[in-house]
C-alpha cells in the first residue's frame, strides 16, 4: 500500500474539513492539489524580501476587493503548517499587493489586510489579480506568523507568467496552484484535493510551512 504523507492523510480523512471553502450555491467549484507538498520534517517555505511597500497595522479582513475594480477576482486559500505538516491555528497571515494599475496604496490600506488561520490552519482571502509594475512579475506579498513564532516574509507568484523568466526574485517554489472557475460537472475528484469556490475569476492555493515543529 502506498504510504501517504501526513497532510494527505489529514485531507483524505476529513480532519481538515475546514479547507472546503463553501460559498453561495451559484458559485463554481475548482479542486486544487496541495502546493508545495509537505512531508514530515519538510523544509520551511522559502523566505523573500518584503520590498519597499509593506505597511504595519493593516485591517483584519479577508475580502480585499474594492468597489468598481475591473481586475479579475481571485480567491486565494490554503493551509498554514508546521514542518511536521501539522496545521497551525490562529496564525497571522498578512497580504498586500499592487492594484489593477500596478500601484501600491502607501497612504491607506487598499489591497492590504490580515486574518488569522482557523482551528484547522486554513486561511482565505478574496482579492484581485494585481497588475504589473516596472521590473517585477505579477506577485503577492505575504507575512505569516504563528503565535509567539518567527515571522515568515515571502512572495507568491502566478504560473506561466512571461515576467517570471525575467524577474530576479522569482522562485519556482513559491508559485501558486491557480485554476479557472469551472462548472462542478467538469471537476475530477481525487485524494489530496481541496475544494475552493469562486464566482468569476481564479482560484489560487498555497500552503505555508513555518519553521516550527
Amino acid at each position: 500500500m502506498e504510504q501517504s504523507t501526513r497532510r494527505g492523510f489529514l485531507l483524505n480523512s476529513g480532519t481538515l474539513a475546514g479547507l472546503t471553502l463553501a460559498g453561495p450555491r451559484d458559485l463554481f467549484a475548482q479542486e486544487l492539489t496541495p502546493t508545495p507538498a509537505c512531508h514530515d520534517g519538510d523544509e520551511p517555505t522559502v523566505r523573500q524580501t518584503e520590498g519597499p511597500f509593506f505597511k504595519p497595522t493593516s485591517p483584519e479582513r479577508s475580502d480585499l476587493r474594492q468597489p468598481g475594480a475591473k481586475a479579475r477576482p481571485v480567491e486565494l486559500s490554503g493551509l498554514v503548517l508546521t514542518r511536521h505538516c501539522q496545521p497551525v491555528a490562529r496564525a497571522l497571515v498578512d497580504l498586500w499587493h499592487a492594484d489593477e494599475n500596478g500601484d501600491y496604496d502607501n497612504s491607506g490600506f487598499r489591497y492590504r489586510g490580515h486574518q488569522f488561520s482557523d482551528a484547522n490552519g486554513v486561511y482565505r482571502f478574496r482579492t484581485i489579480v494585481p497588475a504589473l509594475y516596472v521590473g517585477r512579475t505579477r506577485h503577492y506579498h505575504v507575512k505569516v506568523q504563528a503565535s509567539g513564532g518567527r515571522v515568515l516574509t515571502t512572495q507568491l507568484y502566478f504560473p506561466d507568467e512571461p515576467g517570471n523568466r525575467r524577474d530576479g526574485l522569482f522562485r519556482r517554489e513559491l508559485v501558486m496552484r491557480v485554476a479557472h472557475a469551472a462548472p462542478p460537472s467538469a471537476l475530477a475528484r481525487g485524494p489530496g484535493t481541496a475544494t475552493l469556490r469562486v464566482s468569476d475569476g481564479l482560484a489560487g492555493r498555497f500552503d505555508f510551512v513555518l519553521d516550527m515543529r
